[in-house]
């Protein structure tokens, strides 16, 4: 060797995060074909967590031992600044969300029974338990990870339709409201394939104006448009519509509140947090990367979306008497001040500083997210967790601790400073008025205030009104629980006390921007 790394070494290493979680999967598969039921969930959990946490260690040596300057696997990914820090994010908001899902008591005993079933009532009593959860959710995060760093478009969809085929899954596993849950599941199901199929429509025409599937290559491929770019345009334009639908922005939204109320309250948090970073991954390197020299013509069409997703997830989300959909519509206007950074697109510098903001606001609202659906798992009725908001009232005089930290989720939701929310809305909005978007940036802040008025409301029934005779229980949490809401309150502050090292972070991740 004499000193000197073969290619494909270095591609293995690259890569190796990715490739851990899939092989951890594959082992999880096989855990649950062959060994005995009552071993598989002490083997599937710590193999679970040891796969993600290994996984991160490779995404943090990865960018400590210098990145790469060409895509790798062929072109196919690439492993830049940008992707390693998504890659790190994803990986502990899915190691967080892990601790969750360990808590049985959301998971139906046996899929296959029909709901209220004899056979479901048997399954309970003997003590079954749905290991099969942890395959899956690590299926889903290497096709996350692939989704947010492929660097051509059926690489992409590749990542698009191995991350979002198990959480269809997942979706359909709630032990309580079993209906509920197998009726999220056909929805996500039925709509996520329509928006895969505009994507790989799109793809095709792409592909049919540019020759190519990469990213560089179309991006290429735009200087000699020569008036011939309405295959381009509606092949983006189908693009758009598959990747906008997994962020949630309006008007393509309308999966997200049944889909978070009816999935197990585990699988809403693991949706909400990292399939929102992967997606918007995907969103800047085809808007960014391969649609950049088209920036003219895309960015009306997405001063629109964004300012509709504010409004739109602002408004709604007051009308709501059901805190899952509540948050859902919340996570709606996130996707859209988020969506003010991707317009942001100009010079270098300009881009430099959009990109770092939106990573920055990506980590920042992953914790919180996850620690609020954390918070709701623990308020139970008789039929499960108590979802409707005329419940929650009076909880802070049942449990001032655990109403105190959702509300100060929710502040941090609302943008308060002191919280991590704060300064995400504050470097997202700052990078959209250095990019010519201050109109944009002005709607930001009345949806932001719009937004405020309905957690607010929550605060105030939570601590000010009476609690109900026959209020909700507040469960024991597991370790898992508690160590959930304890790490996400935790960066919940530290992020809006102390976020430079965060931002320092973020800005080292964008200042290379996106491997071309």
């Amino acid at each position: 060797m004499n000193g000197t790394i073969q290619a494909p070494t270095i591609e293995y290493a690259l890569l190796s995060p990715m490739l851990l979680v899939f092989g951890a999967a594959i082992i999880g598969v096989l855990v649950e074909a062959f060994a005995p039921r009552y071993l598989r969930k002490s083997i599937q959990m710590p193999l679970t967590l040891l796969a993600l946490l290994g996984g991160f260690v490779m995404t943090v040596l990865s960018g400590v031992n210098g990145l790469p300057d060409a895509p790798a696997a062929m072109g196919a990914v690439a492993v830049d600044g940008p992707a390693l820090f998504i890659w790190g994010i994803i990986l502990v908001l899915a190691l967080v969300s892990t601790l969750l899902i360990n808590d049985e008591d959301q998971f139906v005993a046996q899929a296959a029974a029909v709901p209220g079933s004899p056979d479901e009532e048997e399954a309970i009593l003997s003590g079954y338990a749905q290991t099969e959860v942890y395959p899956l959710l690590l299926f889903s995060v290497g096709g996350m990870l692939l989704f947010a760093s492929a660097n051509d478009l059926l690489a992409m969809f590749v990542g698009l339709e191995v991350m979002s085929l198990p959480l269809y899954l997942l979706c359909g596993l709630a032990r309580h409201r079993r209906l509920l849950s197998q009726e999220a599941s056909v929805k996500y199901f039925l709509l996520g394939a329509f928006s895969s199929a505009f994507f790989l429509y799109g793809t095709a025409m792409v592909y049919g104006y540019a020759g190519s599937v990469d990213l560089k290559a179309i991006s290429a491929a735009l200087t000699g448009a020569g008036g011939q770019e309405t295959l381009l345009l509606l092949g983006f334009a189908l693009l758009g519509v598959g990747l906008l639908f997994k962020v949630g922005a309006a008007p393509f939204q309308a999966w997200k509140p049944d889909v978070y109320q009816g999935a197990p309250t585990a699988v809403t948090a693991l949706m909400a947090s990292t399939v929102l970073v992967a997606a918007f991954g995907a969103v800047l390197r085809v808007f960014w990367v391969a649609l950049g020299g088209l920036e003219w013509d895309w960015k009306p069409v997405m001063w629109g979306i964004a300012i509709l997703t504010m409004i739109v997830g602002a408004i709604l989300a007051i009308t709501q008497t059901e805190i899952k959909r509540m948050l859902a519509y919340s996570s709606i206007a996130h996707a859209g001040f988020l969506l003010t950074g991707v317009v942001a697109i100009g010079a270098a510098e300009q881009n430099k500083q959009a990109l770092s903001a939106i990573l920055f606001y990506l980590a920042a609202y992953g914790f919180t997210t996850v620690g609020a659906f954390a918070v709701v798992t623990m308020v139970r009725d008789a039929g499960g967790e108590a979802g409707h908001l005329s419940r929650w009232a009076g909880l802070g005089k049942r449990s001032p601790a655990l109403a105190g930290i959702f509300a100060f989720f929710l502040l941090a939701f609302a943008g308060i400073p002191l919280t991590s929310g704060f300064f995400g809305k504050y470097a997202v909005f700052s990078a959209a008025v250095a990019g010519d978007a201050l109109p944009l940036v002005i709607v930001g802040v009345v949806s932001s205030a719009i937004a405020a008025f309905f957690y607010v409301r929550v605060i105030v029934l939570m601590f000010f009104n009476e609690p109900a005779v026959d209020g909700p229980s507040i469960a024991t949490p597991t370790v898992g629980t508690s160590a959930v809401v304890a790490l996400a309150a935790a960066a919940t502050v530290v992020l809006g006390v102390f976020p430079q090292p965060v931002l320092d972070l973020a800005d080292q991740a964008a200042s290379a921007l996106f491997i071309r």
